[in-house]
């Protein structure tokens, strides 16, 4: 049986796409790869069928990802039971899932996996801002990644 994670930002161009690359990256180091999908959405549905942002594929290229199959998509509320978890990238987009998600389904914020980062971390959103930003982004969803691939382990073992 796969074990499958959503992560979910508001237009799933720049954040979610990122995570879900660096996220897929962190599985296979950890020989989870085979047994856990992962998938990435927005809240909003104004960019789908978009490459992720052009910013966003620069910096994970410079840092030995590959981003370049991805394209946005709107996260639905009849995608809660496809999911085993699913993650937003900050407050504004867990309240959103919240409020859609069915009763006994938990959301929970991406960076609450990271140890070292404080209750109620977010991943801030680059899009408005420098290239700096998505670097930034880069290095929260690598810490986080880390956290979300040893809960995974410890759900399906």
């Amino acid at each position: 049986m796969t074990y499958r994670v959503c992560l979910v930002c508001m237009g799933n161009i720049c954040r979610s796409p990122m995570a879900e690359t660096v996220l897929r990256r962190t599985l296979a180091d950890h020989g989870l790869d085979e047994r856990v999908a992962v998938d990435s959405a927005g809240t909003g549905g104004w960019h789908e069928g978009d490459p992720m942002d052009a910013r966003a594929l620069r910096t994970l290229a410079d840092h030995g990802y590959d981003g370049s199959a991805h394209r946005a998509r709107q996260f639905t509320s009849g995608w809660f039971d496809r999911y085993d978890l699913v993650l937003a990238m900050d407050r504004d987009n867990l309240s959103f899932l919240r409020r859609m998600a069915p009763e006994g389904v938990e959301v929970r914020l991406f960076r609450s996996f990271d140890p070292d980062a404080p209750d109620s971390a977010e991943v801030p959103d680059p899009y408005y801002g420098e290239a700096d930003g998505f670097v930034e982004v880069l290095r929260l969803v690598e810490a986080a990644s880390e956290g979300v691939a040893k809960h995974i382990a410890d759900e399906i073992d």
